[in-house]
């Protein structure tokens, strides 16, 4: 459903991705890497949101570059690391604009609309600040209700860049327990720093320097030889359990 051909991008004359192929279906892939390897802006390009320099996306085999906005927006949701939204907004309103591509500007949500934020915002746990505003609520519930927003949108394709960030660690398991149902009839890419919970996705695509270093499941040798190169050894892969496990090499 989503894929990318010989991605380029530069910025501020800076080779950020280079030549980039990848394709994803319905599933959960994370994507990983040091600081600077492009996960961010490899999730940028994939989204339409930053033109590459050279190649394309395609979706459903439509490339991505000659859809309109609002097109995009119905197959694609993203959450960004950092997302602008207006302090004057309570929670359910800002959830409802995730149902802006549905409806335009100007057309008034119906049931339909509303089943989809009550379920994006039942699945995210914040049903119960509905009539708060962002400023009362804490990071890791500001980011459950941004989350909501994308899932309201009811795409078939999912990007979230960094979506634990503020989550404390019961959050984030329900995080990967939802990412894991979603990705189930939708295609979820994640980035994330935090290498425990990316091996517990079906898919793994490691970054390095704006190259694919590594793209594989994660009970595969290959692919954790090459989480362990990318991250120049400061980790260690622990198949001794039933699932992967990345620890810090502290004592090698």
């Amino acid at each position: 459903m989503l894929q990318a051909d010989q991605l380029t991008l530069q910025l501020g004359g800076r080779p950020v991705l280079r030549g980039i192929d990848c394709a994803f279906a319905t599933g959960w892939t994370a994507i990983v890497g040091p600081n600077g390897a492009g996960k961010t802006s490899l999730m940028r390009v994939l989204a339409g949101l930053l033109p590459a320099s050279k190649g394309e996306v395609r979706v459903g085999g439509q490339r991505l570059a000659a859809l309109g906005s609002r097109e995009r927006a119905l197959r694609i949701a993203w959450l960004p690391q950092q997302a602008e939204v207006s302090d004057e907004l309570t929670v359910r309103e800002i959830v409802h604009l995730g149902r802006l591509p549905h409806l335009g500007l100007f057309t008034a949500p119906g049931p339909a609309d509303e089943a989809a934020v009550d379920a994006a915002m039942a699945a995210t746990e914040c049903s119960a600040w509905a009539q708060r505003r962002l400023p009362e609520l804490s990071g890791g519930e500001r980011q459950r209700v941004l989350l909501a927003r994308a899932l309201a949108t009811q795409a078939p394709i999912l990007l979230l860049d960094e979506p634990t960030t503020h989550l404390d660690a019961p959050h984030q398991v329900a995080l990967a327990r939802l990412v894991r149902r979603l990705a189930q009839r939708q295609v979820v890419l994640t980035v994330l720093h935090d290498l425990p919970l990316a091996l517990h996705a079906d898919r793994v695509l490691v970054l390095r320097d704006g190259r694919i270093a590594g793209d594989g499941a994660p009970a595969d040798p290959a692919l954790q030889h090459a989480l362990v190169r990318a991250f120049d050894g400061a980790v260690r892969i622990d198949t001794r359990g039933t699932h992967p496990l990345a620890v810090p090499a502290l004592d090698d």
